[in-house]
């Protein structure tokens, strides 16, 4: 890690003053290995990543693994997801588009895109919270329990995010 100064001098303020500006230039090693570290938290997230995954079709679970993991820039998770969804069968044109769904709508059923807005507002929850317009949308496409399970999915890969990103885990590491 580098600490880089920067001399900043408001004319109309104050003398000039120094801000430093940690910037990572080399891969992080990791720093713990969170299973190892605290196995029954661990677990619990995975019981909660298990029981939100029940009753969704697996094409949308990844779908929404991938949009969190780009939100979240976890090149961890996201390398996960996407050699999951590969495996699963999962088109690379569609696995490309998932970052600009938006902008390629026609790739994605109704469905997947009002889970891909849904996931996009919880996981940037803290920007405008969720919107009506966007939970309004998701209801219409799932029925109460499946929506349920949605918004678990979302809080797990955003938790499965976290813990990958503040334990500098490495894309391509995932020894599943």
């Amino acid at each position: 890690m580098t600490t880089t100064e920067i001399k900043t001098n408001d004319r109309t303020t104050a003398p000039a003053t120094t801000v430093r500006t940690n910037t990572t230039t080399a891969t992080p090693t990791a720093r713990l290995d969170f299973a190892k570290t605290a196995p029954k938290v661990f677990r619990a997230v995975i019981g909660l990543d298990a029981a939100a995954r029940a009753g969704l079709d697996p094409t949308l679970v990844e779908l929404v693994q991938i949009r969190a993991s780009h939100l979240n820039r976890c090149a961890y998770c996201l390398h996960m997801h996407t050699t999951d969804a590969r495996k699963a069968g999962e088109s690379e044109d569609r696995l490309h588009m998932v970052a600009v769904w938006q902008e390629a709508e026609h790739f994605f059923t109704d469905r997947e895109r009002s889970a891909l807005a849904l996931t996009d507002a919880v996981t940037r929850i803290g920007d405008a919270g969720v919107p009506d317009e966007v939970y309004d949308r998701a209801a219409a496409h799932f029925p109460e329990e499946e929506l349920v399970h949605l918004l678990a999915l979302i809080f797990t890969i955003n938790t499965w995010n976290r813990i990958a990103l503040s334990t500098a885990k490495r894309a391509g590491t995932d020894e599943r």
